[in-house]
Parts: structure tokens; sequence; C-alpha cells
């Protein structure tokens, strides 16, 4: 039996020390982290390496359910992997244990809700985003291509490919930067 650790931050200017240490408090003998978001698992490279890892008897361990999943599908499908492998998910802040009916009902009642606090960030966010529109603070970023210098290279008898090339830039811009 091996009891292997799970840390994750969201940003890559967040800390990952005080989950690994409390990880190796908790007694992981190995301990894999990475810098992701968690609203899926596609790209999260250390959790597949982990769920590829696990054998029979092992126990995977989280500082906290929310470090694993944020919505309740993707924690499903990553709580039916551990148990594939005849692993068991624990968590050492929260009284979660794969291995034990109080265990799973808590996790799933966790996985309800982070799912739920993405969904309020989300709606928060967007809300944001539209009040700065009408008030005309959110213009996006700022062009970074020069319509009139394209302009010219065109009155100058450069053909659009020539442009895109010089310039860098994909000739679907040049010829949107020519129609406007």
């Amino acid at each position: 039996m091996t009891v292997i650790g799970y840390a994750r931050v969201s940003a890559t200017d967040q800390n990952l020390d005080v989950q690994v240490s409390t990880l190796r408090a908790a007694g992981c003998e190995l301990i894999r982290s990475e810098k992701r978001s968690a609203t899926t698992t596609a790209g999260r490279e250390e959790l597949r390496t982990v769920l590829d890892f696990l054998r029979e008897g092992d126990i995977l361990t989280v500082t906290r359910i929310d470090r694993l999943a944020r919505s309740i599908g993707d924690l499903q499908d990553i709580v039916r992997a551990v148990k594939a492998r005849g692993a068991i998910l624990k968590a050492t802040e929260q009284p979660i244990d794969t291995s034990t009916a109080a265990g799973k009902c808590f996790l799933d009642m966790l996985g309800v809700f982070a799912e739920f606090e993405t969904n309020l960030r989300r709606e928060r966010q967007l809300e944001g985003i539209a009040g700065a529109k009408a008030r005309g603070a959110y213009k996006g970023r700022k062009a970074s291509i020069d319509a009139e210098k394209i302009r010219k290279m065109k009155a100058d008898g450069v053909g659009p490919s020539a442009i895109a090339k010089t310039l860098k830039i994909g000739r679907a811009s040049v010829y949107r930067a020519l129609a406007e």
C-alpha cells in the first residue's frame, strides 16, 4: 500500500507549500503537484500520472476535494478511476474516505458545492464584464495589427500573402484590415 498525495493550485503565482507539507504530515510517500485550473481534467498531466500509478490498496490523498475537481462530473470520473484501480480517496481537511459509506456521501455533497461555487464565480465574472462594457470601461485588448500600415503596403503593390508574411500575421487579418 502506497499513500500518494496530490496538490494543486489554480495559478502559477500561487504557492503549493502548505498543501505539500500537509500531505507529508498525512504520511504521503509520493506527492505530485501542479499549477492548473481544475474545471476540467484535460491537461492535468500530474493528476493523470497519479491515477495511472494507483494500485490495489493505495490511498490517494488530497487536502481538500476542491483541489481535485471543480465539477461533479469530473469528480465522479476521478473517483471511478480510483475505485477501478482498487484504491481509495481521502482528504486531510474533510471527512472523506471512499472506503466508507459516509465518506462517499460526504464526497458527493462536497462535489456538488464545489461545482456550485465555480458556477457562481463564473456568473459574477460575466456580470462584472457586462457592467464594465455598459460603462464603456471594457473594450478588449488593443489592436495588435496596424491597419494603416497594411493599407499602405497594399497601395505600394504588395500582395496580401506578402503583407501577412512581412508583418507576421495571418492572411485573413490582412483581408479584414483592408475591408475596414
